[in-house]
Parts: C-alpha cells; sequence; structure tokens
C-alpha cells in the first residue's frame, strides 16, 4: 500500500472571524428550542382533552 502524506495548515482563528456564525448559530438553536417546547405543551394539552 502506498503511503499518503498529509500537509495540514494550522492558522490563528480569531474570535472575530466566528462570532458571526457562532451567534446565528445560538439563534437559530433556541429559536429551535422555544418552538418545540411549545409543540410539546399543545399536544400534551390536545391529548389531555381528548382523554378527559
Amino acid at each position: 500500500m502506498a503511503e499518503v502524506q498529509h500537509e495540514i495548515d494550522f492558522v490563528e482563528v480569531k474570535a472575530e472571524d466566528i462570532i458571526g456564525a457562532r451567534t446565528q448559530g445560538w439563534g437559530a438553536f433556541t429559536k429551535a428550542t422555544t418552538w418545540t417546547i411549545v409543540a410539546v405543551a399543545v399536544l400534551l394539552l390536545v391529548l389531555n382533552a381528548c382523554v378527559a
């Protein structure tokens, strides 16, 4: 088998470079969490109404 030569360049990552993507990701996560909690609450209320 032939040897594979990999070359990896390590560069400095500054907070300013990634803060936008991280902030956008956090916003999407919190919005999805909020809607999931609301959907589960509505589902539980509907199931409770069907049983009663």
